[in-house]
């Protein structure tokens, strides 16, 4: 008999694009056919003239090949005014949840398990009446929370989640916790199990925190800023594990270590990128063999002169220009969440190796058999 899951979360940034790379690669070593479904998407990318999908089903055609379009796996988009049109009457329930309901078909028809990916906490999608426990009452397919990897405040809000499930009669068939720190692991494992029970919903695993999957790129500045490379677009992927703002050129002293960091500072401090860049040419004269990964945001109001971008330029840095104070440019990527990117293969392989090593697949398929 054909299965689904279908995957939501307690909030938004938990992890559940995560945790679903993890689930397809998973059972796509136990059956021959895993079917994605999006059912309502809303961060959205054209994939021809006209026609737009949610940005995870490119994610996961592109990556795993599946057997159905982008358009059947991602049925219904929510973009700018969908609400308010939806609230005056010109656009139908009826038509939304049927449209869902056949792309589901569809998928299904053609694989042995679908794994549905839902969109923010349980409650997103209210407005049109179709959240997320809405939407898995309405295909028939169990519950999978993913939740913040503490104790208390995690159980809070699955809490929250759960009780949404049952308003909608939609049942939760176990909880995976992401992002648990490695020395509580133990402790927070044992007690989510004794806090579960209450639902005899079962606890079926628990992901490490990596910073690596957390870890941005400049393609994540490019799309945070709304800019573009001015050097390195080779490198665009390269990730940051640390991010440095420079205000004098004897920051740059301890810069090269093995770590691949992110320098900020303003674009009218020339010296300071004169000095970063007199030491990178030192460093590659006398330890050729040496790698080092960095990358340069400039900011200000003052944009960078072309003659510096053109030694920037030499060296093959990826480079990003934002005409904010660094200030802000500095509060606006700590409180970024990198996602996933389509092209991002070491982030999405590493997902994956997490997921497939610390979720229990063997309850979870037995789970599913009593659905």
């Amino acid at each position: 008999m054909k299965k689904a899951i279908f995957v939501a979360a307690t909030g938004q940034n938990v992890g559940k694009t995560t945790v679903c790379l993890g689930l397809m690669s998973g059972f796509k070593k136990q059956v021959s056919s895993v079917g994605y479904l999006k059912p309502v998407g809303q961060e959205h990318v054209e994939i021809e003239a006209g026609f737009h999908v949610d940005k995870d089903v490119v994610l996961f055609k592109e990556h795993f090949h599946l057997n159905v379009s982008e358009k059947e796996m991602s049925p219904i988009l929510l973009p700018k005014g969908f609400t308010r049109d939806f609230l005056d009457g010109k656009i139908e329930h009826k038509a939304l949840v049927e449209k869902i309901s056949q792309a589901f078909q569809t998928i299904s028809t053609k694989n042995e398990i679908s794994i549905i990916e839902g969109t923010g906490h349980t409650g997103v999608g209210s407005i049109v009446n179709l959240n997320n426990a809405q939407v898995a009452k309405e295909l028939n397919a169990p519950i999978l929370l993913v939740a913040s990897g503490g104790l208390g405040s995690s159980f809070d809000e699955l809490a929250l989640n759960f009780v949404q499930c049952e308003k909608y009669g939609a049942k939760v068939a176990g909880v995976i916790l992401n992002r648990v720190l490695h020395e509580k692991k133990e402790m927070i494992f044992k007690y989510m199990e004794k806090a579960l029970k209450r639902w005899n919903v079962p606890l079926l695993g628990a992901i490490p925190y990596d910073p690596f999957l957390s870890s941005p790129t400049m393609l994540d500045f490019e799309k945070l800023f709304d800019v573009h490379l001015l050097t390195g677009a080779s490198h665009a992927l390269r990730h940051f594990e640390q991010i440095r703002l420079f205000t004098s050129p004897s920051d740059t002293e301890p810069l090269f270590t093995s770590t691949p960091q992110l320098i900020i500072t303003p674009a009218n401090r020339e010296e300071i990128v004169l000095s970063l860049l007199t030491r990178f040419w030192d460093l590659k004269i006398s330890e050729p063999e040496k790698t080092v990964e960095f990358g340069i945001i400039l900011t200000g109001r003052i944009p960078p002169k072309k003659e510096l971008i053109a030694q920037i330029e030499q060296a093959d840095i990826p480079t990003l220009y934002i005409p904010l104070s660094s200030f802000i440019t500095m509060k606006m990527i700590n409180t970024h969440t990198a996602k996933i990117r389509k092209d991002d293969l070491p982030k999405i392989e590493e997902a994956i190796r997490l997921v497939e090593s610390h979720v229990d697949f063997d309850s979870l398929s037995r789970v599913l058999l009593t659905f």
